[in-house]
Order: C-alpha cells, then structure tokens, then sequence
C-alpha cells in the first residue's frame, strides 16, 4: 500500500499528468509486485518561482514521495528506481536527471487503517 506524493512544476496538461501518475504506478506494480488496484496517489503542482532546484534541472524536474510499509530489499528499492525511470523516460520523455525520488519507511506501529494500527 504505498501512498505515493508526486510534485511537478505547474503547467502540464491532463494528460501528461494522467500519464505520469499512471507510469509510477505501473513502476510500483511491475517492480515491487503491488496489486493493480492498490492506488494512493497524489500530484502536486507547484508554480515555477517557487520550486527550487538545482542548476540544470529542467522544467519537467519531477519529485517522487513513495510512503510504504518496511520490509522491502536493497534490491527490490534499486529495481523500483529503475522501473520509474524508464517508464517517465519512455512515456513522458523525462530526463533520468530530471527524476527525484525519495521512500520512507515508517514502522507498522506507524500506520492506521480503518482505524487499526498495523
């Protein structure tokens, strides 16, 4: 159940939006094995002026939250990295330098569904 964050610099259209949010999950479901339907995703928009970023990052600098539940390997994480890189790249013509992302790992004690903590 990750729940993913994504930010962009505003201007994009539905479609490229639509496109992206569809790519990372795609990533997490080819990558990690979640289940297709396991969707929690948000896209934030941010004017230009005020999404700093280093010197040559494009106005398709892309910023990747993914909040998920411990447990995954060094390897799994390495193979989700590469999985959103390539589909962004292939589907939407993203720069791999143009890509950040970052995972937390709370612990279950952490998390509440409906509720209950895991």
């Amino acid at each position: 159940m990750p729940l993913v964050r994504i930010e962009i610099i505003k201007g994009k259209d539905s479609v490229y939006k639509r496109k992206l949010m569809d790519s990372v999950h795609d990533a997490l479901v080819n990558a990690i094995g979640i289940e297709d339907w396991d969707k929690f995703q948000r896209l934030y928009e941010i004017d230009d002026e005020f999404f700093d970023r280093s010197e040559g990052k494009t106005d398709r600098f892309t910023m990747i939250e993914l909040t998920m539940f411990p447990g995954r390997t060094r390897e799994q994480k390495a193979a989700l990295y590469r999985e959103i890189v390539r589909l962004l790249s292939e589907n939407l013509g993203i720069q791999p330098t143009d890509i950040f992302i970052v995972i937390n790992e709370p612990p279950n004690e952490n998390w509440g569904l409906a509720g209950v903590q895991r």
